[in-house]
């Protein structure tokens, strides 16, 4: 019984590399603004904790930090540009690069974001 039990366990364990991987680093960013026009630019990740990190995004030739969170496969980020604030949520893919979508705060619709390592 206790092999079968320890074999559960590192059958758990072998299915949660993308959950484990460490989510800090340089990326390169491919974007969409709220009327379709696409951006690029490169995003740094820096963690704080095993959850928290700080976010600094170059695109587009302006510049924005912000909080960052991440639970499973989720991983979001508050930022400011600006005066303006802003929300984007990603899902985390397997192959590391993060999918997700951002809006500002007091504007109508969102825009696209995929975060690549680099």
């Amino acid at each position: 019984m206790r092999t079968f039990m320890l074999s559960l366990a590192m059958l758990g364990i072998a299915s949660m590399p993308a959950a484990a991987q460490s989510i800090g680093g340089t990326y390169t960013v491919a974007g969409t603004n709220f009327d379709g026009s696409k951006y690029g630019g490169e995003a740094t990740i820096a963690l704080t904790s095993d959850t928290t990190c700080t976010i600094h995004w170059e695109t587009g030739g302006s510049t924005s930090d912000g909080i960052c969170m991440r639970n499973d496969n989720a991983f979001s980020a508050g930022y400011a540009m600006g005066k303006e604030v802003g929300l984007v949520v990603y899902k985390i893919e397997k192959d590391g690069s993060l999918h997700g979508l951002w809006t500002i705060a007091g504007q109508n619709g969102n825009g696209t974001e995929v975060l690549t390592p680099k």
